[in-house]
């Protein structure tokens, strides 16, 4: 967006035009308690070098995962990104977030945004896959509301061991509509409780949401939840934080999921502070195909045009922007297509054996680091579910303060389950991946002993 400056006398003309008498006016609807009432304490003006300059001491006041060991993950993980995917996604044809409505102009972005479709069904194994979400949280939210569109059910039941992030951005998208969220208990082993999941789903529930690796990095037994849920005739809806797991396991749609969503942030898209992210949703779809129609955004498909050469267009945009209000799906406008075509290359230069390679190093290493920390005195394993890359450990202070004492050592610790999970009382998540050494792993041995 442009910065357009204006005029004192301009903005008294255009206040003038819609009818108030100052700039104040139009933000009367915030409350005065929480309005700020005085100026933003800001520097002045700055010639151009001394404004880099400022900016740059206050970027040194951050820390990253280039300047500390970081052993959080919790759906932000830190895997290594080959400087092919950072050179690629930066070729002007590809910087846009934007979908192509031209596709006579765009083939190569429609093309690229295929790929990634095809990747996220042959990852997840599911039929279809659509092109990008917002991020896994709001992907894993579309998936409740097409379970209610399919089979017109108003409950949906939601593993404890789903995100917490994920329960909260599925409460704001469902509290206003109708649907009714019920939490299924975990089990002693970290895992969904099958026997309070057999007794409280029924003929008014929607779906069942559980992640896998689940929210502690437990390995869920995704058969099992099927066949519960379809009995009463729910869909499954599976969500995957940390793909870079199904280099290992065997997908969700093997085990009976009906929509798989989930982050694909892990494929060559750095932490970043947050965002941006790239959600993904991927289908069974009926023979008739009249699930996909349900689907929220978009699919790019692959036709042939009038000489019978190769093309991509969009296939189906069931969103407000191409139909009609009443008839939309979702209301996502822009979808992730820049982080999507990251993952996108990031995939095709792994291939099957490289994503095979690393998730077994991820793996490897956090089987490692779970050992040696649960040998620690004062320290435990929270459950004894397998896990993948992350696990749950008890600990004899609280997560904060062994975070702030790490970061003394240029290490970051992980994240205190504490607040979501009171029940636990202190205890930490950690994540160990591919960038990890074998002495970053000693080092943090050696500083939670330390600490104990």
């Amino acid at each position: 967006m442009r910065y357009i400056p204006n005029t004192e006398q301009e903005r008294q003309e255009m206040l003038a035009v819609i009818g108030v008498a100052s700039v104040n006016d139009l933000f009367a609807d915030i409350p005065t308690a929480v309005a700020l009432k005085c100026d933003l304490q800001l520097p002045g003006p700055m010639a151009e070098p001394d404004v880099m300059r400022h900016l740059r001491s206050l970027s040194r006041l951050n820390g990253s995962a280039d300047d500390y060991i970081s052993f959080s993950g919790a759906g932000a993980y830190n895997h290594f990104v080959p400087a092919a995917v950072k050179h690629l996604i930066a070729r002007g044809e590809f910087a846009t977030a934007y979908t192509p409505y031209q596709p006579e102009i765009a083939q190569g972005t429609l093309q690229a945004i295929f790929e990634f479709q095809t990747l996220i069904c042959q990852l997840t194994g599911m039929d279809v896959a659509n092109a990008s979400m917002y991020d896994g949280a709001s992907a894993a939210a579309e998936a409740i509301l097409m379970a209610q569109r399919i089979n017109d059910r108003s409950e949906a039941l939601i593993a404890t061991s789903l995100h917490p992030d994920y329960r909260q951005v599925i409460s704001t998208y469902t509290k206003q509509i109708g649907i009714s969220l019920n939490d299924i208990g975990l089990a002693a082993d970290g895992s969904v409780d099958l026997a309070a999941l057999r007794a409280r789903i029924s003929e008014r529930t929607a779906c069942v949401v559980v992640q896998s690796p689940n929210f502690f990095g437990g390995i869920e037994d995704l058969a099992a939840i099927a066949a519960i849920a379809h009995e009463q005739g729910a869909l499954l809806v599976v969500a995957v934080a940390e793909p870079v797991s199904l280099g290992l396991l065997a997908p969700p749609g093997q085990f009976g999921a009906d929509i798989v969503v989930g982050e694909a942030q892990a494929f060559g898209n750095p932490i970043s502070f947050g965002g941006p992210y790239i959600g993904f949703f991927a289908i069974k779809n009926d023979p008739k195909g009249k699930i996909v129609r349900k689907m929220p955004g978009r699919l790019v498909g692959e036709t042939t045009d009038l000489d019978g050469k190769r093309g991509f267009v969009l296939t189906l945009a069931t969103r407000e922007q191409h139909i009609k209000r009443e008839k939309a799906t979702s209301n996502i406008c822009s979808n992730e297509a820049l982080c999507a075509l990251a993952a996108t290359i990031h995939l095709s230069l792994l291939g099957k054996h490289g994503l095979k390679e690393l998730a077994r190093q991820n793996f490897r290493n956090a089987e490692y680091a779970k050992r040696e920390i649960a040998k620690l005195p004062g320290y435990g394993l929270l459950f004894s579910r397998p896990t993948f890359n992350e696990f749950a450990v008890k600990t004899p202070i609280s997560a904060d303060d062994i975070t702030h004492r790490l970061s003394d050592h240029k290490l970051i610790g992980g994240v205190n389950l504490t607040p979501s999970y009171p029940q636990f009382g202190h205890a930490m998540l950690l994540c160990v991946t591919e960038q990890h050494r074998k002495d970053d792993i000693d080092r943090l041995v050696t500083l939670l002993r330390e600490m104990a």
